[in-house]
């Protein structure tokens, strides 16, 4: 590392430093505030963010616009991209947030001792929160109203491809916080370059926890390099296997759906698996769907036969297209001969992400439930449904992969740590 790298990790270190200083001051101020103060708050940034729509959208074309001329695949345009009917959306989940309970204060579990202590574990606010991401401007916003719900100041890191959109966000958002005569520091926006991200991830002791949310890279980099807590949300191989007891009319849908809803996000399908006894019904018209809907196929080569004699082209797979999340209109496709065999390719290729049977079989729906690992398990249901909003959660935070503290869509619960407090009336430890 020469001199001037050094210089620029430093200028960030303390960029970061003096950031999360005044995160910790407004943690604190948001760590009082009751419930009405919180979803009154957030009705005032749900409002500005409305009034906005015309600077938000027109700094998002900007950015749009960049990453057109760089050669940004549609599929991540898609992500990036903010119309004023998306960003209506996106203030009515802040609205959303409103509506649902506070976390802070709730009492997970107590109990009172022989000798008379009471005990009560209570949910409490992690306090500063880190967030890394990438082309998402929605994540600003979501991220931003669940810290405040929670009670946690929020510093953000959006990928650059964002940089305007999530600019003018926060902009909007400190100024709506003033507004609510709540300090604005609460949400902050980092916009120096990686290291900036190498300085937010080492920053224990500053930071709580940092959240990435983004792509295979983005997440590897932040787990194998960071010193402050990590939460880990993972990538979307998504895999739907129609079993030999499906309802093949809802199988259909089911997979379309999954695939082409909107092909860009983590929880859209990339892998379609189907039982042996039913393929040679069901492929040639599922197979026509998603060739229908401009989905490219690739398959193994039982796969290729039934597609050339429908007249539907389909590409040889590779084991490194069934390991791929597209995030595009790209699928691989196999036959299995069992449930069994069904299970092992989720257990090799899957990411334990979102994992969905279609089947009328109980005893097949019960044993993929037991032994698929994923965070996430859907029975005859679209894999579209992993998501905070679907769940009732208002919104999300991300989608974790990991088994500890929080697993599947992150909302409020999933923001907080616990704290036990024992009163007693002078007991004392014999």
């Amino acid at each position: 590392m020469n001199r001037m790298t050094d210089a620029a990790l430093e200028e960030s270190r303390q960029r970061v430093r003096d950031a999360a200083e005044r995160a910790r001051s407004a943690s604190r101020r948001l760590a009082l505030l009751s419930r009405a103060e919180k979803d009154a708050a957030l009705g005032i940034l749900a409002d500005a963010l409305t009034q906005a729509s015309g600077q938000i959208v027109a700094a998002n074309e900007s950015d749009l616009t960049r990453g057109r001329e760089q050669g940004m695949p549609e599929s991540l345009q898609d992500r990036l991209r903010l119309t004023p009917e998306r960003v209506a959306a996106i203030a009515d989940a802040l609205r959303e947030i409103a509506g649902l309970p506070d976390p802070v204060g709730e009492v997970v579990r107590g109990s009172t001792l022989a000798n008379g202590l009471q005990i009560r574990q209570v949910r409490v606010p992690m306090g500063v929160v880190g967030m890394i991401y990438e082309a998402r401007p929605n994540v600003t916003v979501d991220a931003a109203g669940l810290g405040l719900k929670s009670g946690n100041a929020m510093i953000l890191r959006g990928g650059s491809a964002a940089a305007d959109s999530n600019a003018q966000i926060v902009r909007t958002l400190r100024a709506a916080l003033e507004q609510a005569d709540l300090p604005a520091d609460a949400v902050q926006l980092l916009d120096g370059g990686h290291d900036d991200v190498t300085a937010l991830i080492t920053a224990r002791g500053l930071v709580d926890l940092v959240i990435p949310r983004g792509g295979a890279g983005l997440i590897q980099a932040v787990v194998l390099g960071a010193t402050v807590p990590v939460i880990e949300t993972g990538i979307g191989n998504v895999h739907v296997y129609v079993d030999r007891a499906a309802d093949l009319t809802v199988a259909r849908d089911i997979v379309l759906n999954s695939k082409t809803q909107r092909p860009s996000v983590c929880n859209a399908a990339e892998s379609l698996l189907v039982h042996a006894e039913v393929a040679e019904e069901f492929l040639p018209k599922v197979l026509g769907d998603l060739s229908a809907e401009g989905v490219t196929l690739y398959g193994q080569p039982l796969v290729v036969e039934l597609g050339r004699a429908a007249g539907i082209a389909v590409e040889p797979v590779t084991d490194e297209q069934f390991a791929a999340e597209f995030h595009g209109l790209e699928m691989s496709v196999g036959v299995v001969p069992t449930l069994d065999a069904a299970i092992e390719h989720i257990d090799r290729f899957g990411t334990l992400h979102t994992e969905v049977i279609v089947s009328e079989d109980r005893s097949a729906t019960r044993k993929f439930i037991a032994e698929v690992d994923a965070a996430v398990v859907m029975v005859n249901a679209s894999s579209r449904f992993t998501d905070g909003g679907e769940f009732g959660f208002g919104a999300e935070i991300g989608i974790s992969t990991q088994k500890l503290h929080a697993r599947g869509p992150m909302a409020l619960a999933e923001l907080t740590s616990t704290k036990w407090i024992v009163e007693g009336d002078g007991q004392i430890r014999a």
